[in-house]
Parts: C-alpha cells; sequence; structure tokens
C-alpha cells in the first residue's frame, strides 16, 4: 500500500487519510473495494447519528443563469462550526442547484403520499423523478443526493439532514 494509493483514494473520497489507510489494508490495495468499504462505513455512520438533533444549519439560496429559476434551501446540522465549514457551504450550493436542474418535488421517501405513488405505474422510476434523496446528482450521476450526504455526515461526525426547499420558476 503507497502513500500515492491513499492519497488518491483520499482525493476520490475526502475521507481521512487513516480512514483511507484502513480501507485499503482492508481491501488488499484494491482502491475500488476500499472506496466500497469507505462508503459503507458513511452510511453506517450516517445511520449511527440520524437520531441526533440538528437544530443548527444554513439557509443557501441558487438563481439559475437568466435569472427564470430559483431555489432556497435549509440545511440542518448539530453545531454551528460545522454549519460554517467550507464542505458543508459547498454541499447546500450543490444541492441547491441540483434541486434547480432537476426540480423534485419530496425530500425523501416516506414524504411521498401513498395514494400518488399507487397512482403511479413505475414506482422506482417515479422515486427517482421526483424524490431528492434518490436522485443522481446533477454533477456526477454516479452518486445520489444521499450518497454525497452519507459522505458529508461521514466526513463531518454529525447528523445533517435537508430541512426543506421551495423552487421558483417564472410562469409556475
Amino acid at each position: 500500500m503507497s502513500l500515492d494509493a491513499i492519497k488518491e483514494l483520499r482525493e476520490q473520497t475526502n475521507c481521512g487519510i487513516i480512514d483511507c489507510k484502513k480501507a485499503l489494508a482492508e481491501a488488499g490495495g484494491d482502491l475500488q473495494k476500499a472506496k466500497a468499504l469507505l462508503r459503507e462505513r458513511g452510511l453506517q455512520m450516517a445511520l449511527k447519528k440520524a437520531s441526533r438533533v440538528a437544530t443548527e444549519g444554513r439557509v443557501d439560496a441558487y438563481i439559475h443563469n437568466g435569472n427564470r429559476i430559483g431555489v432556497i434551501i435549509e440545511v440542518n446540522c448539530e453545531t454551528d462550526f460545522v454549519a460554517r465549514n467550507d464542505d458543508f457551504v459547498a454541499f447546500t450550493k450543490n444541492v441547491a442547484m441540483h434541486i434547480a436542474a432537476m426540480s423534485p418535488k419530496y425530500i425523501k421517501k416516506d414524504e411521498v403520499p401513498a395514494d400518488v405513488l399507487k397512482a403511479e405505474e413505475d414506482q422506482d422510476a417515479f422515486m427517482k423523478a421526483s424524490v431528492l434523496l434518490e436522485q443522481p446528482f446533477v454533477k456526477d450521476p454516479s452518486k445520489t443526493i444521499q450518497d454525497l450526504l452519507n459522505e458529508l455526515v461521514a466526513k463531518m461526525g454529525e447528523n445533517i439532514l435537508i430541512g426543506r426547499f421551495a423552487r421558483y420558476k417564472i410562469g409556475e
């Protein structure tokens, strides 16, 4: 396991050096397996922290070129320290831009009314089109918004959640 491999994994995942080193050791030096291990650990960490109260955070806005679409988003975390962190700020801006582009209707699956879901022929496709956390990220379709959120939770060590959003478009 070389320092270059650790550095490359760290650049690709934004995880800590020690976490990258451990993941590479467990994966026998295989970069893809190490990335999968880190993603799994991030999900486990997110699940553990999900019950913690997130009363801090930030409200961010994105106005698309031409001023015809705008988004306001609230993303919550546990401390104001994390709310000011560059990675947290970048996440809120990226998610607001994603909402402007993809126009989700709900944040998570359990917000979709049962009657709306029953009316859909292909419920999986509907979820991916209408639920923010299920949508592939516009800047990197290999990850969903949920994946980005889990990575941020793993990196920050706090519960982080998307509280609410509003999307405005001229004429709608």
